[in-house]
């Protein structure tokens, strides 16, 4: 464990992450100096009297006096004032980092540009039905350093690639790099292999690298070595069988589970399933017990998730797909008996739409909201429409939809243009459905 007494630290951006440092400095006698870009950000009030804080910028000269730098996730080291302080020689770390130089029990290390929630929270699932007691947290649920507060036996974290850029102390005891696919450029200037080599931070020091065999840019840097066990839809030591109309999840050869046993339906869940079952079993979770959780597990809101079915027709909450990977990954074998309603927006972050031209087949029509809708619709214009707003464009379709058609927001944007978050934006998706179904 470290030592931190005496040293001048500085922790940037408040919220429930930067309470938990706080908190974690306090605990070891260390009085922390806080400061946020923000004029009026959350947790502000319940910072101690103690604790100096700095509001609405950057204090260059606290970053320049300190020994160690605790910086969000949502603050790039690129920005000159931490590219300063790095020059001059602090330290600048996350609260990932700190969690792991104290983490006394083995951490299954999760990343990916899709499906990393559904995968953590299934690993979660798989220890509790072992009965094991196990932490879940880091950019799902709760901050990594309130773990620390209660007894585990292994820790199952979720981590963003702004997450490991800060991470140097990890070992976890399996990790692995779901998918690469292109997100964040607005982040990462240098394009989609500055991304992935802040994704594949988290195989240094792994025992067990889980590496999808339908991605190679999910490999180790040096490629696949002996530490790799892979997982895919079709091949890797986990895979999907089909036979006689059912999908099975196999493992080396064997038939562990038959997928129609599962609440999680689609193919992409499936390859999670197999993504999660390999992290189980390389911590030694047992096998009985995981594929029990794999059946009680009902997946995660705002993730392809049934919000209203009514005559005959199905509305799909997959606000989550905030990338264009994420929708290519909602559409990938999907089937639908009549028309696709496909509702696509928001801020794309910078992002190439045009891998999913190939879904646009004659049965979608694509419904373009927020600020890249133009973008959106210039994929297919003529099976396309824009408007300003997602309640817009759900009022143009639910005057359209016949019996049989399926209405997916799967937007492959962020949500920020227009909504607080992509929770947000799934919620009134459901309301409006509701109202206008």
């Amino acid at each position: 464990m470290a030592d931190y007494l005496g040293k001048k630290v500085v922790i940037i951006g408040l919220g429930l992450t930067g309470q938990s440092c706080v908190d974690f400095f306090l605990a070891r006698g260390v009085t922390p100096r806080v400061m946020d870009t923000r004029v009026a950000p959350a947790g502000l009030n319940k910072l101690p009297e103690t604790v100096a804080c700095w509001l609405g910028s950057l204090n260059d000269d606290w970053l320049l006096d300190a020994d160690l730098i605790v910086a969000s996730p949502g603050m790039p080291l690129a920005h000159p004032s931490l590219a300063a302080a790095a020059d001059a020689g602090v330290e600048i770390v996350g609260d990932i980092e700190l969690f792991c130089r104290e983490a006394q029990a083995p951490i299954v290390a999760i990343t990916g540009s899709n499906g990393k929630s559904t995968v953590t929270s299934l690993v979660g699932e798989m220890a509790q039905a072992a009965g094991w007691q196990v932490g879940v947290g880091g950019n799902i649920g709760l901050p990594a350093l309130m773990l620390l507060n209660q007894p585990a036996q292994l820790y199952v974290l979720e981590l963003s690639s702004f997450q490991l850029e800060t991470t140097c102390s990890l070992k976890a005891a399996a990790a692995t790099v779901l998918n690469v696919t292109e997100d964040h450029m607005d982040r990462y200037p240098f394009g989609l292999q500055q991304y992935r080599a802040a994704k594949l931070r988290v195989y240094e020091q792994a025992s067990v690298c889980v590496v999808n065999a339908d991605d190679a840019m999910t490999m180790p840097v040096r490629g696949a070595d002996k530490r790799c066990v892979s997982f895919g839809a079709d091949v890797g030591d986990y895979h999907l069988n089909r036979q006689q109309g059912s999908i099975w999840l196999r493992v080396k050869g064997e038939k562990v589970l038959n997928t129609d046993e599962m609440l999680l339906t689609g193919q992409h869940n499936y390859t999670n399933a197999l993504a999660a079952l390999a992290l189980a079993d390389a911590v030694g979770l047992p096998r009985a017990s995981s594929l029990k959780a794999l059946t009680t597990f009902g997946g995660l809101a705002h993730r392809f998730q049934l919000a209203y079915r009514h005559n005959g027709v199905s509305w799909i909450n997959d606000s989550k797909a905030t990338n264009v990977g994420s929708t290519e990954a909602a559409l990938n074998g999907l089937k639908v008996a009549g028309t696709l309603w496909l509702l696509l927006g928001g801020d794309g972050k910078a992002a190439d739409f045009s891998p999913l031209s190939r879904y646009l087949s004659d049965n979608v029509r694509i419904c373009c909201f927020g600020r890249d809708r133009a973008a959106l619709a210039a994929l297919r214009p003529e099976i396309a429409m824009q408007t300003e707003t997602l309640a817009e464009a759900m009022e143009y379709i639910a005057a359209q939809v016949k019996p049989g058609d399926t209405v997916l927001l799967s937007p492959a944007c962020a949500s920020l243009d227009q909504f607080k978050n992509f929770e947000q934006r799934g919620d009134a998706f459901t309301q409006l459905a509701k109202e206008l179904g």
